[in-house]
C-alpha cells in the first residue's frame, strides 16, 4: 500500500513539475525575443522524460495538464498551438523510445509531424494576424533561388510551382534537422537523468560521438 501510494504521489510530484516546466519553456519561446533555438530544442524534453519515467498514461496526462495551463495562460489560439508540433512530437517521441522502437520509426514519423505541425501553425498565424504568411515563406524562398542562379549565373527563371516545392523541401530539411537534434540531445542527456533511448542506427554512430 506504501508502495502503491508513495508512486502515486511521484507521478502526480513528477507530471506537474515536468508539465509546468515544459509550459514556462513554450511561454518564454513565444515572448522572449532571444533564445528562440535553443528553446525549441529543450520545449519537447519534459514530456519526453516523464514518458519514459512513468509510461504513456502519466504522459499523456501530463500534455493535457500543460495544455489546459496555456489555454488559460495564453488563450485558446496560442496556447492550443504548442501541439503543432512540439507537443504530439513530444509526446510520439516519448512513445517509440519508452517502447524501444528503432530511430528510423521516431524520426521518420517524427519528420512528418514537424512539417504537418508547421503548416498547421502557418494557417492559424496566418488567420491570427490577418496575413498570408505563406506568400512571405515563398518570397523566401525565392530570394534563396534568385541568389543561387545569380551565384551560378544559370540561364533559369523559376516558376510559382518551383518556388512552392523548393520552400516545402526546405521545410522539410528544417524539421529533419530538428528532430535528428532532438534524437542526439536526448540520447546524451537522458542517462544521466536515469532514463535512456535506444541506440542510433551505426551510420549515425559518429555522429551522435562527437556529441556525446
Amino acid at each position: 500500500m506504501k508502495i502503491t501510494t508513495k508512486t502515486q504521489a511521484l507521478n502526480i510530484v513528477e507530471t506537474s513539475y515536468l508539465a509546468s516546466l515544459s509550459s514556462l519553456l513554450w511561454v518564454a519561446l513565444y515572448y522572449l525575443p532571444i533564445g528562440g533555438a535553443l528553446l525549441r530544442l529543450i520545449l519537447p524534453l519534459p514530456i519526453i522524460l516523464l514518458h519514459l519515467r512513468r509510461g504513456t498514461k502519466t504522459a499523456f496526462e501530463g500534455l493535457i495538464i500543460q495544455f489546459l495551463l496555456l489555454f488559460i495562460i495564453m488563450g485558446p489560439v496560442r496556447g492550443t498551438l504548442f501541439l503543432f508540433p512540439y507537443g504530439i512530437l513530444a509526446f510520439w517521441l516519448g512513445w517509440c523510445w519508452y517502447k524501444e522502437k528503432s530511430w528510423r520509426i521516431s524520426f521518420s514519423i517524427g519528420v512528418f509531424i514537424g512539417t504537418l505541425g508547421f503548416f498547421i501553425r502557418v494557417i492559424a498565424l496566418s488567420t491570427l494576424v490577418g496575413e498570408n504568411l505563406w506568400v512571405i515563406i515563398t518570397r523566401a524562398s525565392y530570394g534563396l533561388i534568385d541568389k543561387f542562379i545569380e551565384l551560378l549565373n544559370l540561364p533559369f527563371s523559376p516558376t510559382i510551382r518551383i518556388v512552392h516545392l523548393i520552400a516545402i523541401l526546405l521545410i522539410i530539411f528544417q524539421e529533419m534537422v530538428y528532430v535528428l537534434t532532438i534524437h542526439i540531445i536526448a540520447y546524451s542527456l537522458f542517462p544521466r537523468l536515469k532514463s535512456s533511448i535506444p541506440d542510433p542506427p551505426k551510420i549515425l554512430n559518429s555522429l551522435v560521438d562527437l556529441n556525446l
